[in-house]
């Protein structure tokens, strides 16, 4: 803490009759005293010369600005404490956790303050928020598109061993198991497996707190909305490469009120970035089911949180191996799909999200008029 300088009540006084007899500004830069300062002594002999600055000695003075100083460094604590309960249910998630409850809460604490308590440099958070990716993530992306791309070309068929020949032949050089990591983590399985009905299906349910039980129960029907949302992912084939287009459905009017189309198959490349465009678009409503598969863009940390943070939202999952708990969703892909068929040849990305963008548009405009 910095010392605080003491003048006593002749220097006071002086210091305002040669800033009545001269000028106040120039007699604070020539004494070195805050401009702001010698006006407040020139208020307090106004008001009663004679009570002026005989209120405090030179001691009582110090310790009036040390506790003002206390004052302000517990202020400083107590919003400390505060930003700290608020993000605690969000440090333990990891860091991409802790920077969503950043981005919630700019409008109430700085992005320095909050920074500084959560132990987060600035920088790391606006490259984050930015999607700026290190080489390590850039490769990382890298690879599984690699690893997309061939097991798609091979029409799924296609395991960690031949994947990771095929990626050999490319000058890529990993391992079986480094293959098979990836594809766990991008939720693919050769069909040809006979493991893969059970690692498809139930990998997940021993030890995964992100999986729920089914709880919509095949009740497409309801009767207002924001009851029940409905969520899947599929992939769209292109002349460039593989799309894969992320949909949420609202119930009551079949309206697509969040969608994704990206290259990847990340949790922020697929069911992050359609939730956001879903609940700018329509409000949720106390007991909204959101209902999905058990693939890993819903079964994860980041994005039960992302739900969990707001209030009354329950969740519901397809049971294994059961695609009609998700039929809709399901029927919809089927009737997109036809649309984007040409027997002759394959659209290019762009005109590919052109035709998804104007399809679901096209749907929404005929729910809104029905």
């Amino acid at each position: 803490m910095g010392k605080y300088k003491i003048y006593d009540r002749d220097f006071r006084v002086n210091a305002v009759k040669l800033g009545h007899e001269t000028n106040f500004f120039k007699v604070s830069k020539e004494l070195d005293i805050a401009t702001t300062t010698i006006y407040r002594w020139r208020d307090e002999l106004q008001r009663d010369e004679s009570k002026s600055f005989c209120g405090r000695t030179p001691e009582q003075q110090r310790l009036a600005e040390l506790k003002i100083a206390l004052k302000r460094k517990l202020k400083k604590t107590e919003l400390h404490v505060e930003i700290f309960k608020r993000a605690s249910e969000y440090i333990s998630k990891g860091k991409p956790m802790i920077f969503y409850f950043i981005e919630n809460n700019l409008d109430k604490y700085s992005l320095w303050r909050m920074c500084e308590v959560l132990g987060i440099i600035p920088s790391t958070y606006l490259n984050w928020k930015n999607k700026i990716l290190t080489p390590r993530q850039r490769h990382r992306n890298f690879i599984e598109n690699e690893i997309l791309s061939i097991f798609y070309e091979y029409k799924e068929r296609y395991g960690a061993s031949k994947i990771a020949a095929e990626l050999w032949s490319k000058g890529i050089i990993l391992s079986t198991a480094t293959v098979g990591s990836y594809m766990r983590k991008l939720g693919i399985f050769s069909k040809l497996s006979s493991r893969h009905s059970i690692k498809s299906s139930s990998r997940f349910i021993p030890n995964n707190p992100c999986i729920f039980p089914n709880i919509l129960n095949r009740q497409f029907t309801v009767s207002e909305p924001s009851q029940v949302w409905v969520s899947g992912i599929t992939s769209l084939e292109t002349s460039e490469e593989l799309l894969f287009l992320t949909i949420i459905m609202d119930l009551f009017d079949r309206k697509i009120i969040g969608w994704n189309l990206s290259e990847l198959l990340t949790i922020k490349a697929t069911s992050l970035p359609a939730w956001e465009m879903a609940v700018r678009n329509r409000k949720i409503k106390t007991g909204l089911i959101f209902h999905s598969n058990r693939s890993f863009q819903y079964a994860n940390k980041v994005f039960t949180c992302k739900l969990s943070s707001y209030k009354h939202i329950k969740r519901s999952m397809s049971r294994p191996g059961n695609h009609l708990d998700n039929a809709v969703v399901r029927s919809f892909f089927a009737s997109l799909k036809s649309e984007l068929v040409d027997l002759n040849m394959l659209f290019t990305k762009k005109d590919t999200e052109e035709k998804v963008s104007e399809y679901i548009e096209n749907l929404n405009s005929k729910v809104i008029a029905l």
